[in-house]
């Protein structure tokens, strides 16, 4: 058995990039940022950052470019892929990239990004489901949790 799976929660970098192919299927383009905290021998916090490109398709690309801005918070489910091209001088690139296949917007509606605050709203459509506004529970903050 194989397993190509990649969960990721963190920031939005840049607005999304949203165009259609010549065969008339959306995608958009995004990156995530991820950080890592731990403290060092001596006590010291440290932090690292770890960048990603992230690729979705069809109906998730229309509601990333929708309802995603630079900033937003998002949990991202997918797979790695990587593509390999020919550049200019003949040298042969590579881009590993995430293909989305599950997206949740984790900020609350008004609270910075842009978020339907019904299940009904298109974001719920293709795995994209918002947080429910005013659900009463407790807010947990992603660095606190010790995993």
């Amino acid at each position: 058995m194989n397993l190509n799976k990649v969960m990721l929660i963190g920031n939005v970098t840049r607005d999304p990039e949203v165009r259609t192919t010549p065969t008339g299927q959306n995608v958009a383009t995004i990156g995530i940022a991820t950080n890592r905290r731990w403290k060092n021998q001596s006590g010291q916090q440290q932090d690292q950052v770890e960048y990603h490109t992230v690729v979705a398709w069809r109906r998730l690309a229309e509601i990333v470019g929708q309802y995603l801005k630079k900033g937003s918070k998002v949990y991202i489910e997918g797979r790695l892929q990587t593509r390999s091209w020919d550049d200019q001088s003949g040298v042969k690139r590579y881009r590993t990239e995430i293909i989305a296949e599950n997206m949740i917007m984790l900020d609350r509606p008004g609270a910075g990004a842009a978020a339907p605050s019904s299940k009904n709203a298109p974001a719920a459509a293709e795995g994209a489901q918002p947080e429910p506004a005013g659900s009463g529970e407790p807010e947990i903050n992603v660095e606190d949790i010790p995993f």
